[in-house]
């Protein structure tokens, strides 16, 4: 597998600017996410890299070698599409050496990358026969069957129902670290970027704002619209002064020091709710409980002197001690937070 690098991309359809100098690089044998809503020109990066779409400006390097201008059959890209898009007429085996030589359909290679994916029993099973899940999986044994140097996965687990995304996603980056394969995964699912990427990179608008680990990204996000794109984020309006902020929360210690009125990010995590007991953190009352199971989303009306009523919500792991709407609670932050200036 080869390193992706993109520079200085740029692609219009008509009047409307769709990628605005994008620059990306994927180290070879990592998988990188490309992350951001809809519109915002991430499956459009993805159709120029795969040679679908021409730029306008710019160059795409696989391997170091430039491609822009090459077409996609001599790029050696494997593209996992969102739904499989199997071929309805073939079984198994016959899907995945669809793109490969009479030569190597007759070699061990088909037996090999179903074997990768855990079907190996199932190829001469008919795509209708099989589960959501598997067909994703015979697609992306079809995408590494002929052994590209970049493998690009276009949204694969959308059509997925929740219960089976996250088994699916799991089962498709082990095979992607075992396959040692470059590839990039383009989404809008946050919690699918941050769960399976080496590399997050995320797109706003044509351009793409910020680029790191998940944990970077997630925990110092570059603006207030990564902030609240990339997780769930409780926004107040606060007053920074150096190393701390004063908000409804209290005043607060800041990952970077800044100063003046702007808006103060904290995660749910790190909001403990407590029984309203006299002790440190801020008096409020309990407005709902959402319970998921492992955890619940506890949504909290803050009322400091002065200020108008704020909704903030918290994670309470385990829910050991329930709490019902109207219960007196005191909310304390734990760790540091973000601070964006007006």
């Amino acid at each position: 597998m080869s390193e992706l690098a993109v520079r200085d991309l740029h692609k219009s359809f008509g009047p409307v600017q769709v990628l605005r100098g994008v620059d990306l690089e994927v180290e070879a044998g990592t998988l990188a996410a490309v992350l951001g809503p809809s519109g915002c020109g991430k499956t459009t990066l993805l159709r120029v890299v795969a040679g679908f779409e021409r730029a306008d400006a710019g160059t795409v390097s696989i391997g170091g070698r430039v491609v822009t201008g090459v077409p996609p059959e001599r790029r050696r890209v494997g593209i996992v599409p969102q739904e499989g898009a199997l071929f309805p007429h073939l079984d198994v085996a016959g899907n995945v050496g669809f793109g490969l030589s009479r030569e190597r359909r007759r070699s061990s290679r088909v037996g090999e990358v179903l074997d990768l994916v855990g079907l190996s029993d199932f190829a001469s099973r008919m795509p209708h026969e099989l589960s959501g899940g598997q067909q994703q999986r015979v697609a992306l044994a079809r995408a590494l069957a002929p052994e590209p140097a970049l493998v690009l996965l276009d949204e694969p687990f959308s059509a997925l129902d929740s219960g089976l995304r996250a088994a699916v996603r799991a089962e498709v980056g082990r095979v992607l670290r075992l396959a040692g394969a470059t590839a990039v995964l383009v989404t809008h699912d946050q919690e699918e970027a941050l769960s399976m990427a080496v590399r997050v990179a995320v797109m706003r608008s044509g351009r793409l704002v910020q680029s790191g680990s998940p944990a970077e990204v997630y925990g110092a996000p570059a603006d207030l619209g990564v902030a609240t794109f990339v997780g769930d984020a409780c926004v107040l309006r606060g007053t920074a002064s150096g190393d701390t902020a004063d908000c409804a929360l209290g005043r607060v210690t800041l990952r970077r020091p800044a100063t003046g009125a702007g808006s103060v990010v904290i995660r749910p995590e790190q909001l403990v709710v407590d029984t309203d007991d006299g002790r440190s953190g801020v008096p409020a009352r309990v407005v709902s409980n959402e319970f998921y199971g492992h955890d619940a989303l506890v949504h909290c009306d803050l009322r400091p002197a002065g200020s108008e009523p704020l909704v903030v919500a918290s994670r309470r792991a385990g829910e050991v001690q329930p709490l019902a709407p109207g219960d007196a609670v005191r909310v304390v932050v734990v760790g540091s937070a973000s601070f964006f200036a007006d």
